[in-house]
């Protein structure tokens, strides 16, 4: 059973047998994860692991939350095509202290071990550092698809790059991680901590992979940069609406790596009315994630919203000038982060003042009178003068 409530959501284990000797011996495992901080907004694509991490903890094993600050300043180079530009300590520690906070949103805190790997990998020496590299050849290193792919396109690569895998890999040997899990992106990784453990004397890690969860679009994996993300943080009507939108063809998959609804009753649900699918899968995202008493408003919110009415309760933004151009407008909300932004969201006729599109980002705004600002199908801001 401990094994089946763990690899539901699984595509590959090496091995098998490992985990299931493991699980099974009575002793207390440590459970690695390692965390990217360059990335610290969580979304669903990140619960999928992080889920399995809270089973593992349910049964009452150690999970090891490693955040790498000290590999980020590298950047995972992991699917990319050029090298990625490295952060300074101070930022990864700081992403790293948000990404926690958002994973304990799923993982109980007070069982979560945090470790930065800048503790042991910045007190290698050289000659440790050499002694680390000896023990992995170059051509197994360019057997990654995206080092053998740049090479290919003879695109750069950097020397630092390529110690990415193995600093990685040695956070297992630093911990002792009896079982490491990631996404299916980070197989090559996990499997040089097994390699490194090997050869450092220890028992090799057993290691777990997920799928990546398609996003919104339906094409990528979900990721905040491209959009077509459902986040952690997100309030629980934008969870519903966003949830709404998840394409017909991937509602199984959702219920399955982000929730605990029985597959069966899942599919049963799916195979009875698909839009009555995605309220259900909605309200158990927003159930999960804020609580039963969240689901009501952020249901009746969607529907209204879909009328082409006003929802109750939207934020309000104070301008000092009673006539501001649409842009100001835009700023005052926050909703966008720069002035060329709010341009492209008019360019895209994705605003409406009081229900009118704007096509000109010239366009002046009259605050003597009501003003809602609707920005996409969801959001909606009133714009005051200030008293």
């Amino acid at each position: 059973m401990e094994f089946d409530q763990i690899t539901r959501r699984a595509v590959q284990i090496f091995s098998r047998e490992g985990l299931i000797e493991r699980l099974n011996s009575g002793q207390k495992l440590k459970i690695k994860l390692g965390a990217d901080p360059s990335r610290p907004d969580l979304h669903l694509g990140h619960s999928v692991v992080l889920r399995a991490l809270r089973s593992f903890q349910e049964m009452g094993h150690e999970v090891v939350f490693i955040v790498g600050d000290y590999t980020a300043m590298i950047g995972d180079p992991s699917g990319k095509s050029k090298t990625r530009p490295s952060l300074t300590f101070e930022e990864t520690r700081k992403a790293g202290a948000t990404y926690f906070d958002q994973a304990t949103k799923i993982l109980a805190k007070d069982k979560t071990r945090i470790e930065y790997n800048s503790k042991w990998l910045s007190k290698l020496s050289f000659e440790e550092v050499l002694k680390l590299t000896s023990k992995y050849t170059v051509a197994r290193i360019l057997e990654r698809d995206d080092f053998k792919n740049r090479l290919e396109k003879q695109q750069p690569i950097g020397m630092h790059e390529l110690l990415y895998p193995l600093m990685q890999g040695y956070d297992s040997v630093a911990i002792g991680a009896d079982v490491e899990i990631g996404g299916t992106d980070q197989t090559f990784n996990l499997l040089v901590g097994r390699e490194l453990q090997k050869e450092y004397g220890q028992r090799p890690q057993e290691v777990i992979t997920f799928p990546l969860l398609i996003g919104l679009d339906g094409v990528e994996k979900m990721s905040k940069s491209l959009g077509n993300y459902i986040g952690l943080n997100d309030p629980p009507e934008v969870m519903f609406e966003k949830s709404m939108k998840i394409p017909d063809t991937l509602l199984f998959d959702y219920y399955r790596l982000t929730t605990d609804i029985p597959l069966d009753r899942a599919q049963k649900i799916i195979d009875k009315n698909i839009r009555d699918a995605h309220i259900e899968y909605g309200k158990e995202i927003v159930r999960m994630y804020h609580g039963e008493n969240a689901i009501d408003a952020a249901v009746k919110r969607y529907f209204k919203v879909a009328q082409g009415r006003t929802p109750d309760d939207i934020p309000v933004a104070t301008l000092k000038a009673s006539n501001v151009s649409i842009v100001e407008a835009l700023a005052a909300t926050g909703a966008v982060a720069s002035n060329s932004e709010a341009r492209r969201m008019i360019a895209g006729n994705g605003v409406k003042i009081n229900g009118t599109v704007v096509r000109d980002y010239n366009q002046v705004v009259d605050l003597s009178e009501e003003c809602v600002i609707q920005i996409g199908k969801s959001r909606f801001y009133k714009i005051e003068v200030e008293s």
